[in-house]
């Protein structure tokens, strides 16, 4: 009896299971990354203790947000909080300057649209010394 001769297959490396792999690892690392966000507004976070800059402008801009959203430019309540009146009362105030410090005051309870309102008008107008001002806590006395 002749023994048979087995002819030799040549091996083959299937790719589909390491293209997948990869593909995942793609995905994951897509999914993951954090990207730089540059934000076009510069918020100056306040400490609890601030003192008054000695750099003072003649031109000063408060904005004021009540709890039920209605907003006040320099102590002068607006009519309604849309947009567009936000955007004049604080052109007429601002005269095209750029460089102004708005401080942005807002209740707790305030509407968050309301502030992004505000932040986005200053944002239009170019202004971007946006300071929101912080307010130690009394603690109450039992």
């Amino acid at each position: 009896m002749r023994p048979r001769v087995r002819q030799r297959k040549t091996p083959r490396v299937n790719l589909t299971p390491l293209i997948d792999v990869v593909f995942l690892l793609l995905i994951f690392f897509m999914v993951s990354t954090t990207f730089k966000d540059s934000a076009r507004i510069k918020v100056m976070l306040p400490s609890i203790e601030t003192e008054q800059s000695e750099d003072q402008h003649s031109i000063e801009l408060s904005i004021q947000v009540a709890a039920n959203g209605m907003m006040s430019v320099n102590g002068r309540e607006l009519l309604n909080s849309t947009p567009l009146l936000l955007k004049r009362a604080i052109s007429d105030i601002a005269m095209e300057k750029r460089d102004i410090p708005v401080t942005v005051k807002v209740d707790k309870n305030a509407p968050f649209q309301a502030v992004m309102t505000v932040m986005d008008v200053a944002a239009q107008l170019g202004l971007n010394k946006l300071t929101f001002p912080g307010r130690k806590l009394v603690q109450e006395e039992e």
